[in-house]
């Protein structure tokens, strides 16, 4: 099976894909999408969906996992829920199940622990997909997380 995790963003969304074959998982491809910062919301969720869509054309996810977004007081929270909803709309375009989990929840499944820190996150990443050097940049290592979430959860 193919598992794309998402970490959503405006300015950079993270994306991984693994694929898993039994009781084991390899990375395929990760990296982030990024939007013009000097374009209009519009033009940059526009620049989301294309570049999600080339992504999906790629790989054929059989399944597609998206973090939560966690809720705080920031003058981005509205635009990263916008760029969350450009991207389930085109997962949902291309027949794309979605998974949905908040940050916690990943924390526990890939340490045992949902207050682990990003290091302990990092490193179950890397032991999951025997990786000698860390997938970079984070945003990447989130949505490989993610995408192993959801098949730990599947």
């Amino acid at each position: 099976m193919r598992i794309l995790g998402i970490d959503p963003g405006l300015a950079r969304v993270g994306y991984g894909v693994i694929e898993t074959a039994g009781p084991h998982q390899r990375l395929l491809d990760c990296g982030i999408l990024r939007t013009d910062p000097g374009a209009s919301e519009g033009e940059r969720m526009l620049e989301i969906a294309r570049d999600l869509r080339v992504l999906l054309r790629t790989w054929q996810p059989q399944l597609a996992v998206v973090e939560q977004f966690f809720f705080y007081r920031s003058s981005t929270t509205i635009a990263v829920v916008q760029a969350r909803g450009v991207l389930v709309m085109t997962l949902a375009r291309f027949g794309i199940p979605v998974r949905e989990f908040p940050p916690m929840q990943i924390k526990q499944a890939l340490t045992g622990n949902g207050h682990a820190d990003k290091q302990d996150v990092l490193a179950a990443v890397m032991r999951e997909l025997g990786l000698e050097s860390p997938p970079r940049p984070d945003d990447a290592a989130d949505a490989l997380a993610a995408a192993l979430t959801g098949w730990f959860q599947r």
